[in-house]
């Protein structure tokens, strides 16, 4: 590697992207051109960077397997910055292999970083969970230990565990203030605000209000019976009722719990979960048969009584009923949590992340964009996603733990 390349590589760990293309800007070799890529990609210029890494991986040709494979990291980086999500995971395992063999410890750390943020952005908490106990915060360099812990105050966040969420936000701060990278510092402040702004509605007795991760965590951990609208669970102390897979009978829960202490009315059960406007002889059979295999599911933390004018939760200890909710409930809450990154995002990559069909997204943007909430970009295969960023809470916890309806 001649001098101008080292002090190129130099300028983009300390993240100086401008500083590098000085050096290389008008040269056309591999290294360069790799270079080149890395540092219009720090600029935002991803299409610009993804051309200039192809060209990379294709001049160092097939005798040079190592470079070859840290070309296709950076392109994997590039796409999963460009929200690209298919395919990443196996150019990603197939660069680790390369790496494994050349003994190069490095990128191979930076590689399993890669894997993380992938898994995350699909909604695999705990594949990017596991991804992460494989690497050695502590002990590695500034930049990639930052990033590792900001991967991890992500997944406490996810998880709802504020207090493991700070432990790991103090660590990325030390690490960035260690790598001496303004923007590095900037961006560990920026996500250390998600801890203040409300993350989720809790419901009791017909009203909602604002919550933030600590008063999560607190409901969580207390004695009154939870019904988590973001999980789809049924919590009471230590046990967990989950209900993930059952939606019609998560679905009479949460009107059961939501009309706490009074009784839900029949019409009500109807007009929410089934999506009729009127009650017929049909509506009734099944709202009993739903109601019975609920009762089931619940029978050890909660009896469902029949009354008068509809039924009635009853917990079996003396505790209240609690709904925590998301911010914005339904598909377009969690399309709008996902394009609040400020990204452009694929119909595609919206499906994977979220779990579900393109059908089903492309009808929640659809209806997003009739409100003017998001907006497209480009045409046919290169069309794209975004909306402005979302205030007032945290949108990671609008991600759902379960596939939407499709």
């Amino acid at each position: 590697m001649d001098a101008l390349v080292s002090v190129a590589a130099r300028a983009l760990r300390e993240g100086d992207p401008l500083g590098a293309l000085q050096r290389v800007a008008l040269r056309e070799d591999a290294p360069a051109l790799a270079l080149r890529g890395i540092a219009m990609a720090q600029l935002g210029e991803l299409a610009q960077a993804a051309a200039l890494l192809k060209r990379a991986a294709r001049a160092y040709g097939s005798g040079d397997a190592l470079a070859r494979a840290r070309c296709d990291v950076a392109r994997a980086e590039v796409a999963l910055a460009a929200r690209d999500l298919e395919g990443i995971d196996l150019a990603l395992d197939e660069a680790l292999r390369v790496f494994a063999r050349h003994g190069d410890v490095e990128n191979a750390r930076y590689t399993r970083l890669l894997r993380a943020r992938h898994a995350l952005l699909v909604g695999r908490i705990a594949e990017a969970e596991g991804a992460l106990s494989t690497l050695e915060r502590e002990d590695a360099p500034a930049m990639p230990s930052t990033l590792a812990w900001l991967l991890a105050f992500e997944v406490a966040v996810r998880r709802g565990t504020p207090r493991t969420a700070r432990d790991a936000l103090e660590r990325a701060r030390t690490a960035a203030r260690r790598a001496r990278i303004p923007a590095l510092v900037a961006e560990v402040e920026q996500t250390a605000r998600a801890l203040a702004l409300p993350a989720a509605r809790v419901i009791s007795r017909g009203e909602a209000r604002p919550v933030v991760l600590d008063e999560v965590e607190a409901l969580l951990e207390s004695e009154h019976l939870v019904v988590d609208a973001c999980r789809r669970v049924l919590r009471a102390g230590p046990r967990v009722v989950t209900l993930s897979t059952r939606p019609i009978l998560f679905s009479l829960l949460r009107v059961l719990a939501e009309a706490w202490p009074k009784d839900a009315a029949r019409e009500e059960f109807v007009r929410q979960v089934f999506g009729a406007r009127r009650m017929n002889a049909s509506h009734r059979a099944r709202l009993r048969v739903e109601l019975g295999r609920l009762r089931d599911q619940v029978r050890e933390v909660a009896a469902i009584q029949a009354t008068p004018r509809g039924f009635v939760l009853e917990p079996r200890r003396a505790v209240e009923v609690r709904v925590l909710a998301p911010p914005i409930e339904g598909a377009g809450g969690a399309v709008l949590a996902l394009l609040a990154d400020g990204e452009h995002w694929s119909t595609s990559a919206l499906a994977l992340a979220l779990g579900t069909s393109q059908r089903t997204v492309q009808r929640a943007l659809t209806a997003l964009e009739a409100t003017g909430q998001v907006r497209v970009l480009g045409r046919g295969r290169a069309r794209r996603w975004g909306a402005p960023p979302l205030s007032g809470f945290t949108t990671t916890l609008l991600l759902p733990a379960f596939p939407l309806p499709g």
